[in-house]
């Protein structure tokens, strides 16, 4: 990062058509980490893993929290895909959310040098928050309030919640990228981490179909090394193991061109999590802060 601020966003992020392959980590801030905490996960993610981004997942309602999620993105050289959570409870609480990350966007100066996009999530439409055409109200209202700092606006959902509501055009239309959540694990189809690609495609081309061309990620991406309580398989073959999670994303890496080649500039995808401390079984880390396993991304991926 420079030394003092810019003093606008004229070609300060890089084209769309470089992010494409594995970008960084979903980050659970459930926690609430503390700033010395998210500087050195920052850093390892930056440092260790060459990740660019961070995508943000669950919620912290302490005050300023995301002016220490900015600062922590700017110490370390990283983007951030802020996130208005939802929650799984129906409440109203988002509306909060919703108006103190656009006020910290707003007024905190370095916060639109560091935040890539905000989303609404996690999966509105599959867990019936809102209807779609007020989800599109959502997201159309966002975007004029975060005109003035320039940070696009999306939603954080699976294919399925679209196709459940005839498809939901309105959102895809609204939104200015699609954040694409890919759980293969899940599929009646599935069997390891190894053998996702076809379910993996499945998903992925009914968003090229539908999404007009736009930039897409795959944000909330993963396989699970273990099942729990929240994660459970709906075909018998489905293989929750460290061996599977590895074989997963290292598919990934290795259709790096067909994720390249496809439109509004690639596709780029996160790893989901950054720790199992943080959602259990996903995590690259295990609850130790040992690392479950290591890979090195192909040239295409760099």
């Amino acid at each position: 990062m420079p030394s003092s601020l810019p003093d606008s966003l004229d070609n300060w992020w890089c084209s769309t058509d470089t992010e494409y392959a594995f970008l960084g980590f979903s980050y659970e801030i459930t926690a609430c980490q503390s700033p010395s905490q998210l500087d050195a996960d920052f850093a390892d993610i930056r440092n260790n893993f060459n990740g660019r981004y961070v995508r943000l997942y669950g919620f912290c309602d302490n005050d300023d929290f995301y002016d220490d999620i900015v600062d922590a993105a700017w110490n370390n050289g990283l983007g951030v895909h802020a996130l208005i959570w939802f929650g799984f409870d129906g409440g109203d609480e988002w509306e909060t959310r919703r108006d103190s990350l656009i006020n910290t966007l707003s007024t905190n100066p370095k916060a639109k040098f560091v935040t890539r996009g905000v989303q609404f999530g996690s999966e509105p439409l599959f867990d019936d928050v809102l209807s779609h055409d007020d989800l599109a109200s959502q997201v159309y209202s966002a975007k004029a309030q975060l005109a003035d700092v320039q940070i696009p606006v999306t939603v954080s959902e699976l294919a399925y919640g679209y196709q459940e509501r005839g498809g939901a055009q309105d959102v895809l239309d609204a939104i200015d990228y699609i954040n694409i959540h890919m759980l293969p694990f899940f599929s009646t189809l599935a069997t390891t981490g190894a053998e996702a690609w076809p379910l993996v495609e499945n998903d992925m081309n009914w968003f090229i179909q539908n999404g007009n061309g736009k930039k897409m990620y795959f944000d909330e991406n993963g396989w699970p090394s273990v099942t729990s309580s929240g994660v459970q398989p709906n075909s018998f073959l489905a293989d929750a193991s460290v061996n599977s999670e590895q074989q997963y994303y290292e598919l990934l890496d290795s259709h790096c061109t067909d994720l390249k080649n496809a439109p509004g500039g690639g596709i780029g995808w996160f790893a989901h999590v950054y720790s199992d401390s943080q959602e259990p079984g996903y995590g690259v880390y295990d609850a130790n802060g040992g690392q479950k396993f290591t890979s090195s991304p192909s040239p295409c991926a760099r």
